[in-house]
């Protein structure tokens, strides 16, 4: 009887995954198989089947447009990943402490994750702007000298979408690392105050590793946010001033709406796909390796037992 019931509960498990799968196949694998085909092919205005070779790789490689993308784009993806970890992480701890109205402040510190890129894009555009911007602001208190228009020089301009980036995405790697911070026993923050040790280090040499799973999903959120942004760039600048902050999914967008050359946009994202399946990939053997070692260890454990 029970052994009947397992059987039905895992047929049902198995017909509600079918519509995921199907999409999951019908969308993503398909549209990524034809979007590498055509990387391959003379498309211009509309796809075709005429192969090129590796000829719309080498030519965009020889695009500055796309290199300065591409130099954008880890400029923008490092500081992100590194801030919005620490911020993230700093809120996280702060948020732990058992501090009063937790639900108030996490609702807002996750708001700006729950808004359009769009208008988050546009919100900073309008805080960044000199003629009413915080600029504008400062110098209407007095100080008459104040500059901060990073928007509107091409050497700064990148910094500005990193802010706005920043302020988007702290809220989400908050909640995910506040999730890991309330996984860890109780016993390790008191073992710890036993043996005197300061909490600083309690936090950088025993409750992050221990955070490796929630750190690893934070840092993959943050990575296909980053290979992927399009609205902040659109909203913020418009890849500009110049091609100062034109990023690699813009260039892609252009290429084909713009320049009709299906074919080298192709190209581009492909290219733009390679990071992610990286990431994943890391990820994947790092979970695979660690969990050899567990079961290394308990067979180690048994042995001796």
């Amino acid at each position: 009887m029970a052994q009947a019931r397992k059987r039905r509960l895992r047929l049902s498990a198995i017909i509600g995954t079918v519509p995921m799968m199907i999409v999951a196949i019908g969308v993503y694998v398909i549209g990524i198989a034809f979007t590498v085909f055509w990387s391959f092919t003379d498309s211009k205005l509309f796809p075709n089947s005429t192969l090129v070779g590796f000829k719309q790789y080498h030519r965009l490689w020889q695009d500055d447009r796309w290199l300065v993308a591409v130099q954008n784009i880890w400029i923008f993806g490092i500081l992100l990943m590194v801030f919005a970890l620490a911020f993230g992480f700093l809120l996280a701890v702060f948020m732990d402490q058992e501090i009063r109205q937790e639900d108030l402040l996490r609702s807002i510190y996750l708001y700006p994750f729950a808004m359009s890129l769009i208008v988050t894009g546009l919100v900073w555009q309008w805080m960044l702007d000199p003629n009413f911007g915080i600029e504008h602001t400062v110098r209407s208190l007095g100080w008459a000298n104040f500059q901060f228009s990073p928007l509107v020089d091409p050497n700064t301009a990148i910094y500005g979408l990193v802010v706005a980036g920043i302020w988007q995405g702290s809220g989400v790697t908050m909640a995910i690392l506040l999730a890991g911070l309330r996984g860890i026993d109780a016993e390790i923050w008191k073992a710890a105050r036993i043996d005197g040790i300061p909490i600083w280090r309690v936090y950088i040499f025993i409750v992050i590793p221990m955070m490796r799973g929630s750190i690893g999903t934070a840092f993959v959120l943050i990575a296909v946010g980053v290979v992927r942004v399009y609205d902040l760039v659109v909203a913020m600048t418009g890849g500009g001033p110049g091609i100062s902050t034109n990023m690699p999914a813009v260039y892609v967008i252009d290429m084909i709406t713009k320049s009709y050359n299906v074919g080298q946009g192709m190209a581009a994202a492909t290219i733009m796909l390679l990071p992610v399946i990286a990431v994943i990939a890391l990820i994947g053997l790092g979970r695979i390796v660690s969990t050899r070692r567990k079961n290394a260890a308990i067979l180690r454990a048994e042995a001796t037992a």
